[in-house]
Order: structure tokens, then C-alpha cells, then sequence
């Protein structure tokens, strides 16, 4: 697959032709599939692509070190955001998908998928734009039928607007259509439009918060989602999360499967650790989903600094297996992600998420209690306690004495300040996107980790605002690259974008 982008992903872009039809045999052993290549079949794919691809980053990839989530054990230059140019192939290959199920929907008269594959755009553009910053958009795929292979890069003042635009329009015309959605390749909704308009929204509120430092209608159109909930649904409920199951040929990420031999593939997935920055803040709250999320030390006897039954690791040590008597390969001293539940081929406890509910709760109970958003019934407190047994809920805690007495830890219950809303928002989204890295960066006190940044092994002592461009960039389309870092900044992974500036 990896060949294929270095081939057709050149300058990161891919002609709409190959995305027509790489990948569809794979796809046809899939049973979420649908079965005939229509509108409907593209939605079946891009919901598929779209999120394995947000998940596999969630966990394997930068970000979970830069929203300090994981620490890994081997290859932890990441930790120390000694950052390299990052891909964004994947995103762009799914884009290209994307846009033949948007010609496709135009062509056959389905205004539903139209508005759904344009809800899918936005979702997988917002991760380029927000991840690197300025990049190709207006021009990124048009190279079958405008001949374009060389983008330009368009600014994020720019695409920003207009992604959100194109997310209330959408809003508007399932509200509107009488065209149905086939439940079948809808594998996210069951062709409910009403959770595709709740995602539709819910994104816009995301989107909004993360430009509110430079948008000045943000706050304002935030307040006009939230006073109008029949013209704009938003999540209610768990039962709203954009998410999927993994399916026999998509694992989770690093899972058994997923590719070669069970035992490398094992390595790949115990070698990421829980932060000590996620352990240490929940150990002292005594919070319930220490126990759905983690596994304990195995082997305490052999410990020599942190002797709790749970234990995080430390950011970026030139030694990280060796991190409280650990022994490489094995590491017995340090806590793992719940391998009974996180390391399976398939099942309901861990799915691939877009977005989720909690997060709605916490955005909207920030909103309130920073920028004075009033939302009907609600109040910051009362938004904030919802996230966090949203949260609970989730992950599988069902002990309400336990939730009970969590809300009422004094290192818990609501303060009204922003940092505490935003770390509850921290430990409700681990490993379910870059959206608390992304807070971190716009607000610079958002994840319980500002003191700890002091090891032995970093780069630098902060956390990084962006990605790399891709290699790719600068080898074959380099007159645009240029053209955009001219503009843009340096490139460099502490160069502020516009959302953040």
C-alpha cells in the first residue's frame, strides 16, 4: 500500500483514477462492504478508510507522544519530538476517494451522499490543515480533470471558512432531503441522516473551538449551533459517536493481525506504554478507568523507583525500557494498555472513532464557562460532570458509587477553571485523536504535563505545534513547496499556523 502512495500520492496528491479502483478487492472480502461500485459502495470505503487510518495515527504514530497518551520503549525519537517530515498520503488518498464518491453521488442525482461524502471532506481535510497547516486544498484534486499534479497551497485562513461552510450546507440538506441513505454501506449510521447532521455539527463545534483564538465569529456561531438543536442536532449520547468496529482485515492499530507474525506485531504493540503524565494523574483521583484501560505492573518485586500498582513512563529517556527495573523486551515493571481488551483481532470494547461524545460535553462546558456560551438546560458544571460519565460509560466503568465518588475528589469536582475541563477533556479522548494535543496547543495549559518536560533525551523542552511537510514536497512539487513556506514560515515542527497565532 505504502508503494502505491510513493507512486500515485506524488506530491501528495493522487489521480482520482487509481482511487477508483485500488484497493477494491480488499475491500470486497470486507462484510461491512457494500457489494456494487455506486455512491453507496464509495461511503461503505471512505467511513473505512477514514477511520482506521484517524486510529492508527491515535496510536503508532506522533501524536499520542506530542498529547503525552504513550511513551514507547524502542524507536522513542518521537518522544523526544526529534520529528522527521511526516506523510499525509493517507489523508490524501482517502480525499481522492472521496471525491470520485462525491462525482459519483452528482452524477447519479443522490444529493444525500453528496452531502455526506462533503461531511467526510471536511472531517479528513481538518486533519491535514490542522496537522501541518497551510496545504494544497482548492487545487488537491483536480489532477484528472484540471490536469493539476503540481497543487498549490492554499492558507488556513482560507481553508478554515470554507470547510465549515461546506459542513452547514450539508447540515441543511439532509435536514431537507427526502433521498434515503442505504443502511447497508452506511456502516457508521445505518442510514440515519439525523446522527450524520449530529456529526455534522458536533465537528463544527470542534472545528470552531480549535480556530476561536482566530476566528472572530467562532464563539458566536458556536452559541447559534447550541440555541437551535432541532436546525442544528448535536451528540446527545454515546450512542451518537462517529465510530466503527474493526473487521477481520482491519485490526486495531499493532493488533496480532493487522500484519506479519503474531509475535512482531506483539512487539509492536507492547513497546507503546502508558505516559507516566496519563498514570500520574489518575492515581492519585482514584479513577475508575485505571482498571478499564490499563493492565498493572506484572512484576512488582523487581521495581526501583515507582512501586504503585499502576506505573507510567517517563517522556523520552535515552533508556526507556530499563525505566524502573524494566528489562528489554519485556519491561515487566511498567503498566500496558489492557491487553485483554486493547490487544484483540476484533471486538465492541475498542472501535475506530472520529469523534466521540464526551468530547462534545467538554467543548460545550468550556465554551460556557470561558466564553460565556449559554446552552439550554446546561450549565459548565453541568456539561463537565456529564463529559465525565460520558467518559465512564465509554470505557466500560458502570460502578455509579465509584463515578459518585470520582465527581466529588476534590482533584476533580468542577472549579470553573478551563484547565480542569480540559483535562478531564485530556482523559477522556486518550488515544482517540490529536484534539488534546491540539488544545495543549492553542491554549498552552491543557494536558497535565507542563512541569514534566525535563528528562534526559528531548529535542526541546516544549511540545511542537505541527508537522513537517511531507519529503515528497520538496523533491517534485518544490516550486509550490516553496512558494508555500514563503508564506507559511519556516518549516518546522514549532512554526504556529494561523489557528494558533
Amino acid at each position: 500500500m505504502k508503494t502505491l502512495f510513493k507512486i500515485s500520492v506524488i506530491f501528495g496528491m493522487l489521480a482520482t483514477f487509481v482511487a477508483c479502483t485500488e484497493g477494491f478487492d480488499e475491500l470486497g472480502k470486507n462484510p461491512n462492504a457494500a457489494e456494487s461500485v455506486n455512491a453507496s459502495y464509495y461511503l461503505t470505503k471512505v467511513i473505512t478508510r477514514t477511520a482506521y487510518n484517524y486510529n492508527n495515527s491515535a496510536f503508532s504514530g506522533k501524536i499520542p507522544n506530542a498529547a503525552r497518551y504513550i511513551t514507547k520503549l524502542t524507536n522513542s525519537e518521537s518522544d523526544g519530538f526529534n520529528w522527521s517530515a511526516e506523510s499525509w498520503d493517507d489523508y490524501y488518498y482517502t480525499l481522492s476517494i472521496n471525491k470520485s464518491f462525491y462525482d459519483e453521488a452528482i452524477a447519479e442525482g443522490q444529493e444525500q451522499y453528496a452531502a455526506l461524502s462533503e461531511i467526510m471532506a471536511v472531517f479528513n481535510f481538518d486533519c491535514v490543515t490542522s496537522l501541518w497547516g497551510d496545504c494544497p486544498y482548492s487545487e488537491a484534486l483536480m489532477s484528472k480533470e484540471e490536469g493539476i499534479v503540481y497543487p498549490s497551497y492554499d492558507k488556513q485562513e482560507v481553508i478554515y471558512p470554507d470547510l465549515l461552510k461546506r459542513l452547514e450546507a450539508a447540515n441543511e440538506t439532509l435536514a431537507s432531503t427526502s433521498q434515503s441513505i442505504d443502511a447497508t454501506a452506511d456502516i457508521m449510521y445505518k442510514g440515519s441522516a439525523l446522527k450524520w447532521r449530529k456529526l455534522a455539527n458536533s465537528l463544527r463545534l470542534r472545528m470552531l473551538l480549535k480556530a476561536s483564538k482566530s476566528m472572530s465569529s467562532a464563539i458566536s456561531d458556536i452559541q447559534a449551533i447550541v440555541s437551535d438543536q432541532t436546525r442544528y442536532p448535536i451528540f446527545t449520547s454515546n450512542a451518537d459517536a462517529a465510530e466503527i468496529p474493526y473487521v477481520e482485515q482491519y485490526k486495531w492499530p499493532m493488533g496480532p493481525t493487522l500484519g506479519g507474525a503474531i509475535t512482531d506485531q506483539f512487539k509492536e504493540f507492547i513497546k507503546r506504554r502508558p505516559s507516566k503524565e496519563i498514570i500520574d494523574y489518575m492515581l492519585p483521583r482514584n479513577d475508575p478507568r485505571l482498571e478499564a484501560l490499563f493492565d498493572k505492573v506484572e512484576d512488582p518485586a523487581s521495581c526501583t523507583v515507582d512501586f504503585n500498582d499502576y506505573v507510567g513512563v517517563p517522556i523520552a529517556l535515552k533508556s526507556p525500557y530499563g525505566y524502573n527495573g524494566g528489562q528489554s523486551g519485556t519491561s515487566k515493571t511498567v503498566s500496558t494498555f489492557s491487553k485483554e481488551k486493547f490487544y484483540q483481532d476484533t471486538g465492541d470494547y475498542l472501535k475506530a472513532s472520529m469523534m466521540i461524545y464526551p468530547e462534545v460535553c467538554f467543548i460545550l462546558s468550556e465554551v460556557a464557562a470561558v466564553n460565556g456560551v449559554s446552552v439550554p438546560g446546561e450549565t459548565a458544571e453541568s456539561l463537565y460532570n456529564k463529559g465525565i460519565k460520558a467518559s465512564m460509560e465509554y470505557w466500560g466503568v458502570d460502578d455509579s458509587s465509584a463515578i459518585n465518588e470520582y465527581l466529588s475528589n476534590d482533584l476533580v469536582k468542577y472549579d470553573g477553571t478551563q484547565k480542569r475541563i480540559l483535562e478531564q477533556k485530556w482523559l477522556a479522548l486518550i488515544i482517540k485523536g490529536p484534539e488534546s494535543w491540539f488544545d495543549y496547543r492553542r491554549t498552552g495549559d491543557a494536558i497535565g504535563l507542563n512541569a514534566q518536560l525535563v528528562p534526559d533525551n528531548l529535542k526541546q523542552n516544549y511540545i511542537p505545534y505541527r508537522f513537517i511537510y511531507p519529503d515528497n514536497e520538496r523533491s517534485y512539487n518544490r516550486e509550490k513547496y516553496e512558494a508555500a513556506i514563503a508564506v507559511f514560515g519556516t518549516d518546522d515542527i514549532n512554526t504556529k499556523m494561523w489557528l494558533i497565532k
